[in-house]
C-alpha cells in the first residue's frame, strides 16, 4: 500500500531523535520512497488526462441527455486524483522529516564543538582502561580490544542528556557530509567574532548554583581556572566553578554528582 515505506521512515526518524548519536543513512528506504512518489506523478498524470476525456464526453453527452454514467466515472476519477496526489503529499512530508530531523542533529552537535574523531579515541581510552590491569598480558588485550572498537566506530563515551554526543561520519551520505563540515566552518567563523568575550558554547539552562561537585572519568592533564589548577586524574573529584568545567563536562571528561 502507497504510504507503507515512509511510515517506516518516519517509525527510524521517531526513534533515533532523542539518541545521543546519529544512525545510518536509510538510502535504500529514501529510494524506494522517491520511486514511488515518482510512480504516483505518472499516476497522476494519466489521472487528469482521463478527467479531461470525461470532461469532453460529458459535455458531449448533455447535449444528447445521456450523462448519468459519465457523471459517475467523473466522481470516481477525482477521488483517484484526490488519493493519488495526497499519497504523494505524504510521502513528501515524512522524507522532508526525516533529512529535518537528521540535520538537527548534525546542528547539535556542531555547536558542541567536538571532533568526530575524538568519539573513537575516547571509546579506545576508555576500553583500554576498563580492560588494564598491571599485567602485561593483560595490557595487550585490553589495546587490542581498544582497537577493535576504534574500527568498528563505537563509542562509550559520556553521554549528555538531550545532546547529540556521538558523531560517525560513515553513518552520513555525501550530501549530510558536506553539510555539517559547511556549517562547522560557518559556525567557527561566528564564534570567532565574540572572542573571549561570550562564551556561545555554554549550557542553555541556567545554572542553579555558581560552583558544583564533579567526578573525572578519565585522564586529561593539568586544568588551570581563575581560582586555581587541578589535574584531571580518572575517579578524582573536585569542587569548582561550573562555568570553568562546561567544556570539560560537554566533552566527557567530568561528570556533575
Amino acid at each position: 500500500m502507497y504510504g507503507d515505506t515512509a511510515n517506516k521512515l518516519a517509525l527510524d526518524a521517531k526513534r533515533f531523535q532523542n539518541l545521543p548519536s546519529i544512525p545510518i543513512y536509510q538510502a535504500d528506504l529514501v529510494r524506494d520512497i522517491v520511486k514511488e512518489i515518482n510512480d504516483l506523478n505518472k499516476d497522476s498524470e494519466y489521472l487528469q488526462t482521463t478527467r479531461d476525456k470525461l470532461q469532453e464526453q460529458n459535455e458531449q453527452g448533455e447535449e444528447e441527455g445521456e450523462n448519468g454514467v459519465l457523471a459517475e466515472n467523473q466522481k470516481i476519477n477525482e477521488c483517484q486524483i484526490f488519493v493519488t496526489h495526497l499519497s504523494m503529499r505524504r510521502n513528501k512530508r515524512c522524507l522532508l522529516a526525516y533529512e529535518k530531523v537528521r540535520s538537527d542533529k548534525l546542528v547539535e552537535y556542531a555547536w558542541l564543538n567536538i571532533d568526530p574523531m575524538d568519539n573513537s579515541l575516547q571509546s579506545s581510552t576508555t576500553a583500554a582502561d576498563g580492560e588494564g590491569s598491571d599485567t602485561a598480558s593483560n595490557t595487550t588485550a585490553s589495546t587490542s580490544a581498544a582497537k577493535s572498537s576504534t574500527n568498528s566506530g563505537t563509542s562509550s563515551s559520556k553521554l549528555i542528556p538531550n545532546y547529540t554526543t556521538q558523531l560517525d561520519m560513515n553513518n552520513l551520505n555525501h550530501f549530510e557530509q558536506d553539510f555539517y563540515k559547511n556549517y562547522q566552518d560557518l559556525t567557527m567563523s561566528y564564534k570567532s567574532k565574540f572572542g573571549e568575550y561570550l562564551d556561545l558554547m555554554g549550557d542553555l539552562e541556567p545554572p542553579t548554583d555558581i560552583f558544583i561537585d564533579v567526578r573525572c572519568l578519565k585522564d586529561g592533564g593539568d586544568v588551570t581556572t581563575e581560582y586555581g589548577s587541578f589535574n584531571l586524574i580518572k575517579d578524582s573529584q573536585f569542587y569548582v566553578r561550573k562555568s570553568d568545567v562546561e567544556r570539560l563536562i560537554q566533552q566527557g571528561y567530568l561528570e556533575q554528582i
